[in-house]
């Protein structure tokens, strides 16, 4: 019955919106998320395609068509919100499932900026270390960039950001953004990156990383505006709350002031520019008149005063 049902289903997925409006009418979404909810005890099933025929769970094959029917808003806060165990169904399979049903589950997690806070507040550890293993792993480009769209939805509260850096976040998004040469993908690596640096655990590991200091001051200019403008503000969070005499010397060193006295002589954003001057005029003391920074650069030096 359950096999007959999903064919069915897979069938109508790939159709017309109208038969996905019918499918939510119908009840095929509860049918699916039902099956889903049952993962680890779910039947086998044969599935024909182009390639030939392959054996797969049918939560997996639910989880694949629940993907595809794009759900309405309404539907899914109502998934995410009754607290019927889908969000653990999808950690589940996160820790379980094959690499493409990780990326299915991965975006339909993309979901969740439609969820009431308290279920985004209450997700666990666990749920951070899965979606960081899929940044990891890099499954595909459409699961590591829906798990970049959807940790922003999840950083915006403090005990999330601890969550994500205990799961290591922050070290694998700045290998991301080391191998990433897609600009999409850098913008919305330091977004997160961004939101990490807002806690002192993140900061922190960000500082831990051999290469995360030069990293980030390598993409501003290199990426777009919206890139450089949040590689300032990493770096201005670093500044401001997390500096160290060795910090201040790593980044004269691997010249990341003199990026900051290029973006006051290039960059046309009165708010980028600011908080570059901010940094420079905070630490003048050091770095002022060093030879570590280009001297058609250092003429572009605020003034402390």
């Amino acid at each position: 019955m359950q096999v007959r049902c999903l064919e069915t289903l897979r069938s109508m997925a790939f159709e017309s919106k109208r038969n996905r409006s019918c499918l939510e009418a119908a009840g095929a979404v509860e049918f699916l998320v039902y099956i889903i909810k049952s993962y680890d005890s779910s039947l086998l099933l044969e599935i024909e395609s182009k390639e030939g025929s392959e054996v797969i769970k049918a939560g997996d094959e639910a989880l694949s068509i629940l993907y595809h029917i794009k759900l309405s808003g309404t539907c899914l806060k109502s998934i995410v919100g009754n607290d019927n165990g889908f969000v653990e169904s999808l950690l589940k399979i996160l820790k379980k499932g094959s690499y493409q049903s990780r990326a299915y589950a991965t975006m339909l997690e993309g979901s969740f900026e439609v969820a009431d806070p308290i279920h985004l507040i209450s997700l666990t550890p666990e749920f951070f270390a899965e979606i960081v293993r899929t940044l990891r792993d890099q499954i595909n480009q459409q699961a590591t960039k829906a798990a970049l769209k959807l940790l922003p939805e999840l950083l915006h509260w403090g005990r999330n950001r601890i969550k994500a850096v205990e799961g290591g976040a922050v070290f694998v998004i700045v290998e991301l953004l080391l191998e990433s040469s897609d600009k999409r993908t850098s913008e919305l690596a330091l977004v997160v990156l961004d939101q990490l640096c807002g806690c002192a655990e993140g900061r922190a590991e960000f500082l831990n990383h051999a290469a995360g200091l030069a990293m980030v001051s390598k993409k501003i200019f290199r990426v777009s505006h919206a890139a450089s403008e949040r590689a300032v503000r990493i770096l201005s969070s670093i500044c401001r709350f997390s500096v160290t005499s060795r910090v201040l010397q790593e980044m004269l060193q691997v010249g990341v002031v003199a990026k900051l006295c290029l973006v006051l002589q290039l960059d046309n954003s009165s708010k980028t520019k600011e908080k570059a001057r901010e940094i420079l005029k905070l630490h003048a003391r050091v770095w002022r008149n060093h030879a570590c920074i280009p001297s058609h650069l250092l003429s572009s030096y605020p003034s402390s005063s």
